[in-house]
């Protein structure tokens, strides 16, 4: 069938897609021209099952995350055929459904199964897999009162991570961070972290990091912050404001066994000014897929000696072990299908 073209009153003409085959057919052409497919997988409870096929993976545009921001994420490392961390973040990622007011449309027990299956079907080895509860589609008014059901989407990314052992530079952020209701929630609104990056970006640093309305050290745009003292005292900012991360939860668990080593002090949460923080021995980022990242300088000022910290690789090394040796609690075994 002969393509359609609409005028606009300018030169620029809109093709129109006569039939659903023939956009089907255009997506496909695209994907052809990517040689790796960086997404293995999908699922969708519109669709009611597991997409593998790129072209088709797509959420509706009148879903509410979209146009209202109304939902939420999590995200779940897959390393060595392992999923990392997943019932630690599931119950993250529901405690954000419900202060954003979401229902699911399954009890957590099916949420997980989905998420198992999915990640078997992909074949992915190393990668994250992330998630989302939305108030679905339906319309695009404000409230989600007329929707018919509340969504689930979760796709893997394939991805190559590895053990940082490089130092980064970070910045201040001048982009306010979000209140302590939305801080504390892992929602899909994170305008203000795409700024915070990008001004990083701009002034050429890694990231940067958010400071509170009290001039207390909060977090970084997507991850945890936390700091060696002097006295070797591993110190991250309470969580009453922010992110509860689940690998700086984890951290916390693992780090005192260096203070039966006797390498460090103590471990703890604490307030800690930007005075402080900044006349620490040693920074870092903590996230998932880092787990530690070594920061050595901030506003161009140095942390410590300006160099990777002993004791930063020596967390970092913990946290590595758990991911990738750690106990049956924190890693479960993805059931591939031959």
């Amino acid at each position: 069938m002969a393509s359609l073209e609409i005028g606009s009153g300018s030169d620029y003409k809109v093709h129109v897609f006569s039939s659903s085959s023939e956009l089907l057919e255009k997506l496909h052409q695209k994907w052809s021209l990517v040689k790796k497919k960086p997404y293995p997988a999908m699922y969708s409870s519109i669709f009611g099952g597991i997409i593998l096929d790129p072209a088709m993976m797509v959420i509706p545009l009148d879903d509410h995350m979209v146009h209202r921001g109304h939902g939420v994420f999590d995200t779940a490392i897959i390393l060595d055929g392992y999923l990392y961390e997943l019932d630690a973040h599931l119950d993250r990622f529901l405690r954000s459904a419900a202060k954003a007011r979401i229902s699911s449309p399954f009890p957590q027990s099916t949420l997980r199964s989905i998420l198992v299956q999915l990640t078997a079907a992909s074949q992915c080895k190393k990668g994250t897999l992330r998630y989302w509860l939305t108030a679905g589609p339906g319309n695009f008014l404000l409230s989600p009162a007329g929707l018919p059901t509340s969504a689930f989407y979760a796709v893997v990314i394939d991805d190559d991570f590895s053990q940082r052992k490089e130092g980064v530079k970070v910045i201040t952020s001048t982009t306010p961070m979000k209140s302590p209701l939305f801080a504390t929630m892992k929602n899909v609104n994170y305008l203000p972290n795409v700024l915070s990056v990008m001004e990083a970006e701009d002034k050429g640093a890694f990231a940067s990091i958010w400071v509170d309305e009290e001039g207390f050290i909060a977090e970084g745009p997507n991850v945890n912050v936390a700091f060696i003292t002097n006295d070797k005292e591993l110190i991250l900012p309470q969580f009453d404001k922010i992110l509860s991360g689940c690998t700086a939860k984890r951290l916390l668990e693992l780090a005192p066994k260096l203070v039966q080593q006797g390498c460090l002090k103590s471990v703890k949460t604490a307030n800690l000014t930007v005075e402080e923080a900044k006349s620490a021995a040693e920074m870092m980022y903590v996230g998932s897929t880092l787990p530690i990242l070594p920061i050595i300088m901030w506003d161009e000022q140095p942390i410590g000696d300006g160099k990777v910290g002993d004791l930063t690789m020596a967390l970092s090394d913990l946290l590595w072990h758990d991911m990738v040796a750690g106990p049956d609690t924190q890693r479960l075994s993805v059931p591939y299908i031959n």
